[in-house]
């Protein structure tokens, strides 16, 4: 188990590393556990795969969190229900979708296209709807974070290079020689990520935070006058 952040000042740091033999929702939890008692705080998003038990930790651990699902891995998912003669246009309508300047425009792209995918591609379109949500959870952001926040590709690049130096040694003898291959691997890493060049300026995230943060306490305020409120909230529960 391995999680990786950005930090306040924009810069990528290694957070945490668990060796285990399975990944599991007890698991995530304890290692989610671990990582808030070395001080992790504030996390505003989480990018991971579709595991539950992942998700879920993450979302007792922080609540408020947006919960990105990789689109990366969406698309291969929606991609794998796709009849084959129809996956350069079921590339395109991915597009589209997770394209879009907001989750209302996604949306209403996908409502526009439901006939066309319903005939050509029910099962895809069951995939693209069931996920639908957590996939564009991103488009709640300002736009200058969205390509580099959408996907866990930064982890899987590193997790590569992590396989890499595994084939040079072939065999472990041991857990714990495994942990120190790849702890003193994520400690170079770390120092390279935290001295190197910025990753993400920032400031227009929190400058958006704060923003939203209004907006909810606004919306809670006019919730407890008895009136409607007219804001939806960007991702459902």
């Amino acid at each position: 188990m391995l999680a990786v952040g950005i930090s306040e000042d924009g810069q990528r740091e290694i957070l945490g590393l668990e060796m285990s033999l399975s990944e599991t929702e007890e698991g995530w939890r304890r290692f989610i556990r671990s990582l808030k008692e070395r001080g992790l705080s504030g996390v505003g998003l989480a990018t991971s795969d579709a595991h539950e038990g992942l998700k879920q930790a993450l979302q007792e651990s922080f609540p408020g969190l947006i919960w990105q699902r990789c689109q990366s891995h969406f698309r291969r998912n929606v991609l794998d229900q796709t009849p084959s003669d129809y996956r350069d246009q079921m590339h395109e309508v991915l597009d589209q979708i997770l394209e879009a300047s907001s989750q209302k425009e996604a949306r209403t792209r996908l409502d526009d296209l439901r006939e066309q995918l319903e005939e050509k591609a029910s099962s895809a379109l069951r995939a693209l709807e069931d996920g639908f949500y957590e996939a564009t959870a991103v488009l709640a952001l300002p736009e200058k974070y969205r390509r580099r926040l959408r996907t866990t590709n930064m982890l899987e690049r590193f997790i590569q290079e992590i396989c890499r130096r595994e084939r040079v040694i072939r065999i472990f003898p041991n857990m714990d020689s495994a942990y120190r291959l790849v702890g003193a691997l994520c400690a170079e890493t770390h120092e390279e990520w935290s001295t190197g060049r910025r990753y993400l300026n920032m400031d227009e995230y929190f400058e958006w935070r704060a923003d939203r943060s209004v907006e909810d306490a606004l919306d809670e305020e006019t919730s407890l006058n008895g009136e409607p409120t007219a804001r939806s909230a960007t991702v459902p529960a």
